[in-house]
């Protein structure tokens, strides 16, 4: 099956002939909702590699890396709550291309920026702009096709992740402006895709209940909520690993190893998150509930081998171990949003998306602001490094149990 006969068509009947010919199709829509998500989620890990630089600039300590990390989660957080449920009302168009102009901005505020301030304002938007559109991309492509959508919503944040890590690390090491070039061509990539937004056909119409929607609201459709409860561990695991890698990585290579923190930082991101994305192109025909055992079970050994790297100071044991951690998330994050959202419906589908992301970011966030502040406060990085991941293993093998008791659907 093709992925154009496998996508739905989602036409309005009042759309003039002309016009319908203008839109683009729904496979077209369907592919670039998945690279506004990529392309966000790469502006998000562009700055990873570039913390060494922005340190020996500006002489902030470690616990101000990941409060500039922390700042994005945060905002995120505030726009998922906020705006989560947004375009269940008026449509995912228009929160896309609001989200997308204020992308815009924040990429040339990051190239212009001259300080600790400047860096933690962009990103603020940069958070509350990615925010806004995540739940609106996810329910968005799940409007267009369910399984795809499903996929994409597990496979699209990790490649984005593991896009700009690379991106900005190689820059970084052999391109000139390195603080400014990435920045520049992500600017370009999201006017583009801006265009491409203004030529989507809306996937939901706008309805009364906007304004109410805008209500911060943490709940999900008792149909979810047991789903939910079992994905939780293998959210928080696989997202707190994410946010050490993020935020610390670079930091931590260049302490343990002694290697070049910016490119060597950036490599660790990607491998982490190209692994989660393959993992979860490999694993998409498999049922929710062994994606979940799956995932589990790869974070608790690759995060097992990349701790005993650290302590035989073996770059190779650590980047293998990365990997596996890396499958561990994709799977676990996959099987997560494939055991929950299907059982919601078409008009709860950005909300509850909106929750499994405040839990994502919650993880991401947190945990790597505390492990900033430990090192900030006792300078061991890799004392620090090792109880993160004897966390991050208990809660795997926490979700691991969860998944193999978990009940038939």
């Amino acid at each position: 099956m093709t992925c154009a006969s496998a996508v739905t068509p989602v036409v309005s009947p009042a759309l003039p002939a002309a016009s319908r010919a203008r839109r683009l199709s729904p496979a077209a829509a369907f592919y670039l909702q998945a690279s506004i998500t990529i392309s966000f989620l790469a502006g998000s890990s562009a700055p990873t590699p570039l913390y060494p630089l922005y340190q020996s600039a500006w002489g902030f300590s470690p616990v101000t890396v990941t409060l500039i990390f922390g700042v994005y989660a945060i905002a995120v957080l505030s726009a998922l709550v906020v705006t989560g449920r947004l375009s269940d009302y008026v449509g995912r168009r228009p929160v896309l291309m609001a989200a997308v102009a204020v992308q815009v901005l924040t990429m040339l505020m990051f190239a212009h920026a001259d300080g600790l301030g400047a860096l933690l304002i962009a990103r603020v938007l940069q958070g509350l702009s990615t925010g806004a559109a995540v739940a609106a991309l996810g329910a968005g492509m799940l409007d267009l096709d369910k399984t795809r959508g499903a996929v994409a919503n597990a496979v699209a944040p990790p490649m984005g992740t593991a896009l700009g890590a690379i991106a900005a690390g190689l820059m970084v090491h052999y391109l000139p402006a390195p603080t400014h070039l990435v920045y520049y061509v992500l600017a370009l990539v999201f006017v583009v895709q801006g265009l491409g937004v203004m030529l989507m056909t809306e996937s939901m119409p706008s309805r009364p209940g906007a304004l109410a929607s805008l209500k911060p609201q943490f709940t999900l459709p008792a149909a979810t909520r047991d789903p939910m409860l079992r994905a939780t561990p293998i959210l928080i695991a696989a997202w707190a690993l994410a946010g050490f890698y993020a935020s610390l990585g670079p930091a931590l290579v260049h302490s343990n190893f002694g290697l070049d923190s910016s490119l060597l930082g950036g490599i660790a991101l990607f491998v982490l998150a190209a692994s989660g994305a393959t993992a979860v192109l490999l694993l998409q025909g498999q049922d929710a509930g062994r994606m979940m055992s799956f995932g589990a079970s790869a974070l608790l050994a690759g995060v097992a081998i990349a701790d005993l790297s650290l302590f035989y100071h073996s770059i190779t044991a650590f980047f293998i171990g990365t990997a596996l951690a890396g499958m561990g998330f994709g799977g676990g994050f996959q099987g997560a949003v494939r055991s929950i959202v299907p059982f919601a419906a078409g008009g709860e589908r950005a909300g509850v998306l909106s929750v499994i992301f405040v839990v994502a970011y919650l993880a991401m966030g947190l945990p790597a602001v505390g492990a900033g502040y430990l090192v900030a406060r006792h300078g061991d990085i890799l004392g620090t490094a090792r109880e993160f991941e004897a966390a991050v293993m208990a809660l795997g093998a926490l979700a691991l149990m969860g998944a193999l008791t978990r009940r038939p659907s």
